[in-house]
């Protein structure tokens, strides 16, 4: 195995062989930080292109993400014990009152093969906790897939204004009845329509080109 066949499995969603090649470049001496920057990172990337020219669909991101996860589940301790730095951190959470998590969880992992560390905060998360988790993060993003729900994400944005933390996160909201205007309204700083549009919109917020 080899990083190009890792990252072609990526692109596949081949979750059994991305993860029998992450642990064989392991066990032939490659560092954590070069399998992910030459293989992984490289594959969700081309997944992520592929969706935005219409070649790939939910189910084939959908293959791509396990297989990333899966195979971050074997690469997250090294990386840990490892020099390689994160290029920005993340926390992830769907409003409360809403415990959809599909959306959040695509994007969780999406942007981990990006590079980034990923804070999952779970559903049904209140306006505190949401506040809580921003101390330590560079992003905070907040999901919702319902109507009713949305209406909560607000309430964050007050919450982190009373803390005097609004203007040391930035905030990117997404989910089906989410709209760019909706974002503009309640003072967000991204919208982001699917996972690949996620992705871009927090490099950029956090000056990643």
């Amino acid at each position: 195995m080899d990083f190009e066949a890792l990252r072609q499995a990526v692109v596949e969603g081949n979750t059994d062989e991305v993860v029998r090649g992450v642990q064989a470049l392991l066990l032939q001496g490659a560092q954590p930080g070069e399998i992910l920057n030459q293989a992984l990172i490289p594959g969700m990337t081309e997944v992520g292109v592929r969706f935005q020219d219409g070649v790939y669909f939910i189910p084939e991101m959908m293959l791509a993400a396990n297989a990333m996860r899966q195979a971050m589940v074997v690469m997250e301790p090294l990386l840990v014990g490892s020099s390689v730095e994160p290029i920005g951190r993340v926390a992830l959470g769907t409003i409360s009152g809403d415990i959809h998590e599909f959306g959040k969880n695509l994007v969780g992992t999406m942007l981990k093969g990006a590079g980034f560390e990923v804070v999952d905060l779970g559903v049904d998360v209140t306006p505190q906790a949401f506040v809580a988790a921003a101390d330590g993060v560079d992003v905070l993003g907040i999901s919702a897939l319902l109507s009713t729900t949305m209406l909560n994400i607000p309430l964050v944005l007050k919450a982190l204004a009373d803390a005097g933390m609004r203007n040391r996160v930035k905030v990117i909201v997404g989910g089906s009845p989410i709209t760019q205007q909706f974002a503009d309204q309640i003072g967000a700083d991204a919208y982001a329509p699917d996972a690949v549009s996620a992705v871009a919109c927090v490099k950029r917020l956090v000056g990643v080109v």
